[in-house]
């Protein structure tokens, strides 16, 4: 992707975003979002194959090839505990390296032509939810909002040099963004802007969306959206279907109160038995799973279906696959990635086809994932 191109998307996103209306995206003309996660940054145990190495270069043909027009890059921050003390910008490797690391991801995406979204998550090592992060005290809470502040205008930084398309400026901070403590937030999404001249987003969870804040202050509203789509085992598709369109309403709602578009940061299911259900819960934390592809190609299709219809529905980002397609050693086989499981065949589809919020003059395929000598070397 030229400068001139990465320069005429961000002038036209920028300028039909800036006229409120929960159709704004679709006003872009810039085509639904078509996202693929791809992480981490680094793996601690496999060196040399994350984010910006061969192996990266590999995951962004493979997202091409799928029919994905953007990818979401997640340098994470580590926090110690729910006390809130700081953010430590060393994940796997020290930060400088990890720098330089997504900078290159986002040079090699858009090489590839492909967009990029940037999303600095927090990894609590107890094991919690970054989401109930709380200092307790005023102090604390000024102390964790001046550190945080620091983190993320660090991945501003990277984001602005290296053209970034969207940066979403915090992921899951429940205790912050629907508190009385929001205006702190606010103050450092306010600075993020100095610095970060793109698309602003913030990353709420599908469950406190409606109480976040901050909403008016970002361009798209992200979502990470682990919608349960029925509440016990078993549930026919009819079922499933009917919690789907529960959901579309809810992110046409969304939009409309705020006049935003709404965009899926994060939204996806595990490949075993009733994925649907609790779809947050984390593969690591299960034994012994059966293996379910077909259910998790289900989920897929029937929670996509009603919101591809939707002119306020953005676009959504897969979670995940993984900074090296052929490391299987960091989730079991009934984990999130959809990556060879009958999972791809519905989203390659879903893709493939036109979406409300599409251009008219947009053909109902991914032009990109068809276009000659994808796959020669640069």
């Amino acid at each position: 992707m030229t400068d001139a191109a990465l320069l005429a998307f961000a002038v036209a996103a920028r300028l039909a975003l800036a006229s409120p209306g929960a159709d704004a995206w679709k006003r872009t003309e810039l085509g639904g979002i078509r996202g693929m996660t791809i992480g981490p940054i680094e793996n601690g145990y496999h060196p040399g194959v994350g984010y910006g190495s061969p192996a990266f270069d590999r995951a962004l043909l493979e997202a091409r090839a799928m029919g994905a027009t953007w990818i979401s890059l997640t340098p994470f921050g580590r926090v110690a505990d729910l006390s809130g003390t700081g953010v430590d910008l060393t994940f796997e490797a020290p930060f400088e390296r990890n720098r330089r690391d997504v900078a290159r991801a986002i040079e090699m995406a858009h090489a590839r032509g492909l967009k990029v979204m940037v999303v600095p998550p927090l990894w609590v090592e107890t094991g919690e939810w970054r989401g109930e992060i709380d200092p307790k005290t005023d102090e604390g809470w000024e102390r964790w909002a001046r550190s945080y502040g620091r983190f993320i205008h660090k991945w501003a930084e990277v984001a602005q040099a290296g053209r970034a398309d969207i940066l979403s400026v915090g992921v899951e901070l429940r205790s912050w963004v629907t508190t009385a403590r929001a205006p702190s937030f606010a103050r450092v999404l306010e600075d993020v802007r100095r610095t970060y001249h793109g698309i602003v987003s913030y990353s709420a969870n599908w469950d406190d969306v409606e109480q976040t804040v901050i909403l008016g202050q970002v361009d798209v509203i992200g979502l990470n959206a682990f919608y349960p789509l029925a509440d016990q085992p078993g549930g026919k598709e009819e079922q499933l279907a009917a919690g789907a369109r529960k959901a579309a309403a809810q992110v046409h709602a969304l939009a409309e109160r705020w006049h935003k578009p709404v965009l899926f940061t994060e939204t996806g299911y595990t490949t075993r038995a009733d994925p649907a259900v609790r779809p947050w819960e984390w593969p690591d934390t299960m034994s012994a799973v059966a293996v379910d592809e077909p259910a998790q190609a289900q989920a897929y299709r029937v929670l996509l279906a009603p919101l591809l219809d939707e002119p306020d529905f953005a676009g959504f980002f897969v979670w995940r696959e993984f900074a090296d397609p052929d490391d299987t050693s960091q989730e079991p086989p009934w984990g999130f990635s959809p990556r060879g499981k009958l999972a791809e065949l519905v989203i390659r589809d879903a893709f493939a086809t036109r979406w409300a919020c599409d251009p008219w003059w947009r053909p109902a395929w991914n032009e990109a994932a068809l276009t000659p000598g994808i796959y020669r070397e640069n």
